[in-house]
């Protein structure tokens, strides 16, 4: 609780922690007490992001659906690993990205000034970045590895093999997609989304506070608990979504806090003031 009470700010996780959808990230309806617990941290001045590792959508589009779903959420608070792929992108001087997914995550890196390629033939690329891409193909795959060959470095949004849906669980394409990658290639995949520094240092600097600071609030101890644990913050478990019995897990890899959603993690933050 005291741990909990010292906590600057938060970064939520979205499917299975706020709300759940079907597997095209539809549908979405909020989980119990995930509007309330926005709405609780914005009037109390608590800086919040959502990030999700989904990028069906831009983060402004996810922002306006979960505002009509009465979310106070802005659209800075809203995140993806578009965003951190940016600030990583940024920083390593990459210019050119070969994206292996649809607008919601091309959109974003256009707009930080990147020049977004396609995966066909004759693309050079300085990065290739997998994210959510149901209709890959085999010719995407051979650009891909085809750019890889001619020196460009492979990122991925996500490497979990599953994320929340309503009734259950959806494989992961961003996984599957550099698996093939590296398979072919014998390169390294380097993770941008969560549960990598890099997409917690992004949601740090979104907030402008250190990532020590945060709570991190999410269903899957894969993602949220270990990113937490990497950049030293506050693990927050739901049992909502993906969420499960921490027994057996070690305890370097065990949440700070486990609540059945967050419904009861409000209630423990109304309590500890």
């Amino acid at each position: 609780m005291r741990d909990l009470a010292a906590a600057r700010g938060f970064v939520f996780d979205l499917d299975g922690t706020l709300v759940l959808g079907d597997r095209q990230g539809r549908g979405l309806r909020p989980l119990p007490g995930a509007v309330e617990i926005l709405s609780w941290a914005a009037s109390r001045g608590r800086p919040f992001a959502v990030f999700t590792n989904g990028t069906s959508r831009t983060p402004a589009e996810l922002a306006r659906i979960l505002r009509d779903l009465g979310f106070a959420l802005p659209d800075a608070a809203m995140m993806t690993p578009a965003v951190s792929a940016a600030r990583l992108f940024t920083r390593l001087r990459h210019r050119r990205v070969m994206v292996l997914g649809g607008p919601g995550l091309a959109v974003p890196l256009e707009e930080a000034g990147f020049a977004v390629v396609p995966p066909v033939p004759g693309a050079r690329a300085d990065a290739v970045l997998a994210g959510f891409f149901p209709g890959f193909a085999m010719a995407s795959l051979e650009a891909a590895c085809h750019a890889v060959w001619d020196g460009a470095s492979l990122y991925s949004c996500s490497q979990a093999a599953f994320f929340a849906v309503d009734g259950g669980r959806a494989l992961g394409t961003s996984r599957a997609i550099s698996a093939m990658i590296c398979s072919l290639t014998g390169c390294r995949v380097r993770v941008v989304g969560k549960p990598s520094l890099d997409a917690l240092r992004a949601a740090a600097e979104r907030l402008g506070l250190p990532a020590a600071h945060l709570a991190v609030v999410g269903d899957d101890p894969e993602l949220e608990v270990a990113m937490a644990h990497r950049g030293r913050a506050l693990a927050i478990a739901v049992g909502t979504g993906l969420g499960g019995s921490a027994d057996g897990v070690p305890a370097s890899r065990r949440p700070h806090l486990a609540v059945r959603g967050v419904d009861e993690l409000l209630e423990l933050l109304c309590r500890c003031g």
